[in-house]
């Protein structure tokens, strides 16, 4: 018996040593915790499309006017048929269906089947798909002359909701979902966006959140350089968030070197890059200072595409704020039983799904499910430093010369049923 004693023991000394010298340590949040946490953050999207959706690209290259802010009206919250929740839950069916480890191209063809009505990058993307044109090459601006659209920006919340305190999750199914349709800084927004949602289970501090954010994504890009000069004016202008905007707007709206790829051209008043879009969600959280109103309020009042920006903004506030802390008038009128538009999923279902990703994220990035002494679950999550992608631009990306189509029997696979 000695040597199979001596042979465990040396193992798990080893075992130990190894893990201390990789320097890796963990964070824990009940899987009620999280749980409450990640129900808040879809209902913080809901809430922010449902209150800035009158307003959507109705003011370009201008603050809304105060006046001009609709009301609040609990029954908004019931956002069933409205693309910006719904879409990204197909990438949650693919997950759920195929398992985390799924292809690119897989997604691709599930995408391409889906039947929803879609726009600009998401519109581009997928009819490359249905055309026989396989991802990433789908979001590829030599195919894809949205590739820096906001696309994927708008539907990347479930990444990093599936993600507890693990951005490079947030990152790696980015390369998976994002690329269908982006490519560049289309792509680092929804990395961006990502990255905030996970940090946002464990921080409550706006501006840490978006630093966190930051660090998904190339230091390089434009896309972070933008992000940088917001949190910049933001320190300059802290009590003046439409000082801020106009330094935004004439430097990311006005300066056609800054939108170089912008799919209505350099200088017309319609924008929806992602970085201009990106920017306004960064206002609603840094000047609205964990204010639930003012965050959706500042993030709408922005202009441009108003109802995303709030989603984005409030999704990832009331993550940090968790449901127990949202006020009533978000949650009161939900309804439980509806299904969201174009998915099998209720709330309860779509909460279920998220939450049983969520634990298959953990253990895949090496954390694990533990039970504490009273019996609750914990998520055993390590701290690991993101490593974000090489920097591309959708203005300087290489021509594409490989094999770019899906196969016979892929193509075979894309049946889209248009409803």
């Amino acid at each position: 018996m000695k040597p199979i004693v001596y042979f465990l023991a040396t193992a798990i000394c080893f075992s130990f040593l190894s893990s201390c010298q990789q320097g890796t340590s963990v964070r824990k949040i009940s899987i009620n915790e999280y749980k409450d946490k990640m129900i808040a953050g879809w209902i913080g999207q809901m809430a922010g499309v449902g209150w800035g959706g009158p307003t959507e690209f109705k003011w370009k290259g201008e603050i809304i006017p105060e006046e001009e802010m609709p009301p609040w009206q609990p029954e908004q919250i019931n956002q069933f048929n409205q693309d910006d929740i719904y879409v990204e839950m197909t990438f949650l069916r693919t997950l759920e269906q195929y398992g985390l480890d799924v292809s690119i191209r897989q997604a691709g063809i599930d995408f391409a089947n889906s039947g929803y009505r879609l726009w600009h990058a998401n519109r581009t993307g997928r009819d490359n798909l249905r055309s026989g044109i396989a991802p990433p090459y789908s979001g590829h601006p030599q195919f894809n002359n949205h590739a820096d659209d906001i696309d994927y920006q708008i539907e990347a919340d479930f990444s990093g909701l599936i993600a507890p305190g693990l951005p490079q999750a947030a990152i790696d199914l980015g390369e998976t979902f994002g690329r269908l349709m982006n490519y560049g800084d289309g792509l680092y927004g929804g990395q961006f966006v990502g990255g905030m949602y996970a940090a946002a289970f464990f921080e409550s501090d706006p501006e840490k959140i978006v630093l966190a954010g930051l660090e998904c994504i190339p230091d390089s890009s434009l896309y972070a350089q933008t992000i940088r000069d917001v949190l910049q004016w933001f320190h300059d202008y802290p009590e003046d968030w439409q000082r801020t905007w106009q330094l935004i707007d004439e430097k990311y709206h006005q300066n056609p070197e800054n939108r170089k790829f912008s799919c209505s051209g350099p200088q017309g008043d319609f924008n929806i890059d992602a970085k201009i879009n990106g920017a306004y969600i960064v206002m609603g959280l840094l000047y609205g200072n964990g204010d639930p109103d003012q965050t959706i309020i500042i993030s709408t009042r922005c202009g441009q595409d108003s109802d995303c920006n709030p989603s984005n903004a409030a999704g990832i506030l009331f993550t940090a704020m968790g449901y127990a802390n949202i006020p009533e008038k978000f949650k009161s009128a939900l309804d439980p039983d509806q299904t969201f538009s174009h998915t099998p999923y209720t709330f309860p279902a779509l909460i279920n799904t998220c939450q049983n990703l969520a634990k298959e994220v953990v253990q895949k990035y090496g954390g694990r499910i533990a039970t504490d002494d009273q019996g609750t679950e914990q998520l055993i999550i390590p701290i690991l430093t993101p490593k974000p992608g090489a920097l591309e631009q959708c203005w300087t990306a290489d021509s594409v010369n490989t094999d770019i189509e899906f196969t016979n029997q892929e193509m075979a696979q894309i049946q889209p049923n248009e409803s």
